[in-house]
């Protein structure tokens, strides 16, 4: 469902672990080493005070769809002095700022037995918001609905890479046209059984069996189109993946594709239940968007002292690979105010577009959406500061 597989990542190289006041433990959620408080840690504390204590939960939970990493960063922003990690349960928790209640952000993924998203919040009363990008919540209507209040990603990263120098593709037709194979995830993302049903791409030159691996990419000697992050596996390919070590081509599939990623999402009981929280806390998402946007370097610090001490099967961060992320996602506009001008922000026609697309796409496949689902069903900017903008 949606994006979440396809945050694989195949990082060689050994993430830097920095003091951060952190604890490592296996089955409890509070401790410290005694390290002082970091800068940023400190400044959560003073920048983030909207009083939260009896509106919200005590402990805001938030369930990501993979280790934690790049789309991470805002929630990371808010977290104040002397966060925990919880080795055995794969979160890290600590204040939220100054606002009197704490934030717990759970890894997912692999760290979940690849459980979606939808499911989870579902099954756990106790997670307040997760991650669930369109794909996921079209397939999921049915019978895991949910409702995105927070947009972090304004443009999708989601994207076709290739090596070959001969190619230079603009659009998906012009990849159909080339007959290259076009390697993806069987479950990571709707994308190509949506271009396949639209023309832009033929079914014989899809192949699904993408794993995330590096291997058949390099092995076709970059004749072969593959898709990825754009915030990702482009600079893992040209530093970590020594067998290959040289640049690639994109194309960046926002124009053609314009799903929302990793959008923050409640169940629709909870858009009632909790509306005078979301209605504190989504603002102070936004200003963490913002401020991590505009600093991200201790932020990432602390998002590779936790990957360094989970239990992450392999799975690594480095600091090239993040700056490079934070440097795309600026230079492309990944992170950016809405249509409306408001960080955050869903334009309800592109929704609705979507939904036309992945409806008859998910109802071939056996998993229908909700009969009518319309944009409001899945998104909302209720809950947003419209004074809020990178501008």
């Amino acid at each position: 469902m949606g994006v979440s597989r396809f945050r694989r990542r195949w990082v060689a190289g050994c993430a830097a672990v920095l003091a951060f006041g952190l604890t490592a433990c296996s089955d409890s959620t509070t401790g410290s080493d005694g390290a002082s408080p970091s800068t940023t840690q400190a400044a959560a504390a003073s920048r983030y005070t909207t009083p939260l204590k009896g509106i919200c939960p005590s402990t805001v939970v938030i369930q990501s769809n993979w280790w934690p990493g790049l789309p991470d960063g805002y929630l990371y922003q808010l977290l104040g002095p002397n966060p925990s990690i919880n080795v055995g349960k794969n979160w890290v928790e600590g204040p939220l700022g100054d606002t009197g209640v704490r934030l717990q952000v759970r890894a997912g993924g692999p760290a979940t037995g690849f459980q979606p998203v939808t499911s989870l919040l579902a099954q756990d009363d106790d997670i307040l918001a997760g991650y669930v990008g369109t794909d996921e919540a079209v397939q999921a209507s049915g019978k895991q609905a949910t409702v995105a209040v927070f947009a972090p990603y304004e443009k999708s990263p989601l994207a076709l890479i290739w090596g070959n120098p001969a190619w230079n593709f603009s659009r998906v037709a012009e990849v159909r046209d080339s007959g290259a194979t076009v390697l993806a995830s069987a479950s990571g993302t709707s994308f190509p059984d949506v271009f396949v049903r639209e023309g832009l791409l033929t079914a014989s030159q899809v192949d699904t069996s993408y794993q995330g691996s590096p291997d058949r990419f390099v092995a076709a000697d970059g004749k072969i189109v593959q898709q990825a992050f754009v915030t990702n596996e482009p600079y893992l390919l040209q530093h970590d993946v020594k067998a290959w070590g040289r640049p690639v081509k994109q194309l960046l599939l926002q124009d053609e594709y314009p799903s929302y990623i990793s959008a923050l999402a409640v169940r629709p009981d909870k858009v009632s239940s909790q509306r005078a929280c979301l209605a504190k806390l989504v603002p102070l998402l936004q200003h963490a968007q913002r401020d991590y946007v505009a600093n991200p370097a201790p932020v990432n610090q602390l998002l590779l002292k936790t990957v360094s001490t989970l239990h992450t099967g392999g799975f690594t961060l480095s600091p090239g690979l993040l700056a490079y992320g934070n440097a795309t996602q600026k230079r492309l506009g990944l992170i950016a105010d809405g249509k409306d001008g408001v960080l955050g922000s869903f334009d309800t026609a592109r929704v609705g577009s979507l939904i036309g697309r992945l409806a008859p796409v998910f109802t071939a496949k056996g998993s229908a959406p909700k009969a009518g689902l319309a944009p409001a069903d899945l998104v909302t900017n209720e809950f947003l500061d419209k004074t809020v903008s990178l501008k």
